[in-house]
């Protein structure tokens, strides 16, 4: 599954993904073959950073 370019669709798809399937954002970036440092730009853009002790973007 490749990953929306929206990015108000990419914060629901990757937290779901964290809440279901992944313990930490690592962990869903190497399984789903994406850029770490990618998807925290495009989330930072709206105002969202990630949270490893939530283990989401909040």
């Amino acid at each position: 599954m490749n990953l929306p370019d929206d990015a108000m669709m990419l914060l629901s798809v990757v937290n779901t993904k964290l809440r279901d399937f992944y313990k930490n954002l690592d962990e869903l970036c190497d399984d789903m073959n994406v850029e770490k440092q990618e998807i925290i730009e495009k989330l930072k853009a709206i105002d969202y950073e990630y949270n490893e002790e939530l283990n989401r973007f909040v």
